[in-house]
């Protein structure tokens, strides 16, 4: 007697759990661009309060001079020495602030989705919270201070800048400098590579990224020691908000992926179809 053929029983489906990490390009994209957009008109919409923002600025150099040496000043100083040097830092400070922040989340959004999520909730925090800093807290930067001895190396050296022509300065809130997003946005690049890679070169890049930046925004009379301080606080209060739902979400998502596996077998399996 012929043995009757056995139906073909499809193979389960492959789940890509990896894959199931990766929010849809299109809204990642759509939720920075419009974050970026409504964060760049609240720091516009912001009241410019310039009274408030020297005296503000007077506080923060008194309470520096307490604590110990002004620092910026030393370095503003030497940088103004070395006028090649001074140009290389004004465009850096106004270019890798948000070039190397953008390079670093598209490669976490390519090469490692499951930091991806946690590490960019946590700049959008950071950032949000900056920009309460920036209402209640305006302040002169020091390059605004000729009378305590900072320069603009921009203006000393007419060289290119985030703001070296009054149209570029009308297009932005001069007066949101506390905490400091330069250096926020810095560590957090740093920390994001340094979760993300086990390359040592890597690794040491991505450390100094945020000493460099430091440095930058001190040198050029753009921040104050306070600043950068308050910003790198704010984005490590953020970093740790960001981590900690991470590490809640990974608690739930090992039985919602058991379980979609196990929906996704029954019903290729011939018992489980009509």
């Amino acid at each position: 007697m012929a043995q009757l053929a056995q139906p073909c029983r499809p193979a389960p489906r492959d789940i890509d759990l990896k894959g199931s990490w990766s929010p849809r390009l299109w809204r990642e994209i759509a939720l920075i661009a419009v974050f970026y957009g409504a964060y760049t008109l609240v720091r516009l919409v912001i009241p410019h309060n310039e009274s408030a923002a020297y005296v503000h600025a007077g506080q923060v150099m008194r309470l520096e001079h307490a604590l110990g040496p002004n620092v910026e000043l030393a370095l503003n100083r030497a940088l103004l020495r070395m006028p090649l040097l001074a140009k290389a830092a004004n465009i850096f400070y106004a270019t890798a602030h948000f070039l190397v922040t953008l390079v670093v989340l598209v490669w976490l959004y390519r090469r490692r989705p499951r930091q991806y999520r946690w590490l960019r909730t946590s700049l959008l925090l950071a950032t949000a919270i900056a920009l309460v800093g920036f209402w209640i807290y305006p302040l002169a930067p020091p390059r605004f201070l000729g009378g305590a001895g900072f320069v603009d190396p921009v203006t000393a050296l007419h060289s290119f800048g985030l703001y070296s022509s009054p149209q570029a300065g009308s297009l932005t809130n001069q007066f949101a400098a506390m905490p400091s997003m330069h250096a926020g946005w810095a560590v957090w690049c740093a920390v994001a590579v340094i979760a993300s890679t086990r390359r040592p070169l890597v690794r040491a890049l991505a450390t100094l990224y945020p000493i460099v930046t430091v440095t930058v925004i001190f040198s050029t009379a753009n921040h104050y020691l306070l600043d950068a301080v308050a910003g790198i606080t704010v984005m490590a209060f953020a970093l740790s908000a960001g981590l900690i739902l991470h590490l809640r979400e990974n608690r739930s998502r090992p039985a919602k992926d058991h379980e979609v596996t196990n929906k996704t077998t029954i019903a290729d399996s011939p018992g489980g179809r009509i």
